[in-house]
């Protein structure tokens, strides 16, 4: 999968994967790991998502990452957020208040970037990627973060040959071997939403099953 794709689907404003407000999972869950409000979350291929502000709205500083510049852009006017942007690497770095929004490539990201991030949300980026993909993705977010990090990563399942991704299917045996290798991974709720997915109804999907995991060490 391209850059070009996900800068089409911002510039087209096909966006459906975007919420209306913070996921309730995240806000179910995220009390219940007990990070520090001071704690500083990496959150891949975070879009202009509104989990985003409620991440900041617990203290925490909030490390997004996302590919789309449109996406970046958007999260700070929306908000009445004047960033100051500056280069980086192969990033360009929008801050303001709670938030670095990094602009570029996930996988030219550096631990060194990310040093003193000890908490992690994923609701997006590894469903967004094909298989390959997928697997780059896993080891390289294991590179990047230390093995006491906590987090949540949210993932959705279904029957692939009935609907193209993205969002992609990712079952829990694929869940527990690329994360479960480097991190204690925990499912806290399973839960049918097909009913809830009118793009799934419609392409004719089954079922459709979301997932929610607790990242610890």
């Amino acid at each position: 999968m391209q850059p070009e794709f996900w800068y089409k689907k911002w510039d087209s404003n096909q966006i459906g994967f975007h919420q209306p407000e913070a996921n309730p999972y995240l806000q179910r869950y995220w009390p219940e790991l007990a990070i520090a409000p001071s704690a500083r979350v990496l959150v891949p291929l975070c879009g202009k998502s509104l989990d985003l502000l409620w991440l900041a709205g617990q203290g925490h500083q909030v490390i997004g990452v996302e590919l789309a510049e449109k996406a970046v852009e958007e999260f700070f006017s929306e908000h009445q957020l004047q960033p100051q942007i500056s280069e980086q690497g192969a990033f360009k770095v929008y801050r303001s208040v709670a938030f670095e929004l990094w602009c570029g490539d996930f996988f030219a990201l550096t631990a060194e970037d990310v040093a003193d991030c000890t908490a992690l949300y994923d609701r997006a980026a590894l469903i967004a990627l094909p298989d390959a993909m997928r697997q780059h993705y896993a080891a390289h977010l294991q590179h990047l973060l230390a093995p006491e990090v906590k987090g949540l990563v949210i993932t959705l399942d279904y029957d692939q040959t009935q609907i193209p991704g993205p969002p992609f299917a990712v079952n829990d045996d694929e869940a527990q071997r690329l994360l479960g290798q480097g991190w204690q991974l925990e499912k806290l709720e399973e839960r049918d939403i097909l009913a809830e997915s009118p793009k799934f109804l419609q392409g004719g999907v089954e079922w459709l099953v979301e997932r929610v995991y607790r990242v610890s060490a």
